[in-house]
């Protein structure tokens, strides 16, 4: 499929998905966010991708925020409608079953960190900056930034990052659990690439199992918790993966093994 603000590649079993707007720090916009959720659902469907990486082109900018120009003129309706395009595209790539990385590679700003946030795993070059200004533009964030943010930092932390407005570094986000790994800049690229592989070597149905039940679990009691990661568990039983894996695990611990997805 052809996009006009992205570009979508696929090596291996790693789909790369680049936002492609770099004349303004790919920022995001009515388009951006409908292509960002047609790539993600295609790329849903295609049993050879186990792995995506979300980036954005360029050496400036993951995403900057939501493109300003663009919602400057909307009213509360308009509004409205742009921000369930926003949570509709988070609720996707939360639901895919294939983990996203995001490789944070510069500013990752209202919009941007939104978008990252909805990402499995936080990668980050030391370059890059994490924030949620909105407030300072008379808004607030819109697409999911007062939810998922206080679930990954703690609800203190998210009030004073939304209710200031302000900007941190790559060390400060690593430090409240915004980002997951910080790398140099200039390997970015190359340490995201060896953490999707190393996804991707895993039987991929029980990492589709292992997101879904996490994630699910967040927004539960401990009971109901336990009760979904007793089924996933109880239905990676029910797959070719799991009986070749431990049977060659059995024969041979020291043995490579491979899963066909089934």
């Amino acid at each position: 499929m052809d996009y006009e603000t992205i570009r979508v590649s696929v090596e291996g079993h790693v789909a790369t998905v680049v936002i492609h707007r770099p004349e303004k720090l790919n920022a995001l916009n009515a388009r951006v966010i409908d292509e960002l959720t047609q790539a993600f659902a295609a790329l849903a469907a295609q049993p050879e991708v186990r792995v995506a990486v979300l980036t954005g082109a360029g050496d400036k900018a993951f995403v900057a925020g939501a493109d300003i120009a663009e919602m400057a003129g909307l009213d509360s309706e308009a509004a409205g409608r742009f921000a369930r395009k926003g949570h509709a595209l988070g609720e996707l790539m939360a639901a895919v079953g294939y983990p996203i990385i995001a490789a944070v590679n510069g500013f990752a700003l209202g919009g941007g960190a939104e978008i990252a946030l909805a990402c499995d795993l936080i990668v980050a070059s030391d370059k890059a900056k994490f924030g949620q200004p909105e407030v300072g533009l008379g808004v607030i964030p819109g697409f999911g930034g007062t939810i998922r943010l206080a679930r990954r930092v703690g609800v203190g932390k998210a009030r004073e990052l939304v209710l200031v407005g302000g900007v941190i570094g790559a060390a400060e986000a690593l430090a409240i659990g915004l980002a997951d790994r910080v790398v140099a800049h200039d390997t970015l690229a190359v340490e995201v690439k060896s953490l999707a592989d190393a996804i991707a070597k895993n039987a991929p149905l029980a990492v589709g199992h292992a997101k879904r039940v996490m994630n699910a679990a967040e927004n539960v009691p401990l009971g109901v918790a336990k009760e979904l990661e007793i089924q996933g568990f109880a239905l990676c039983f029910a797959t070719d993966d799991q009986k070749s894996g431990m049977r060659t695990f059995v024969e041979n611990p020291r043995a490579p093994r491979s899963f066909a997805g089934k």
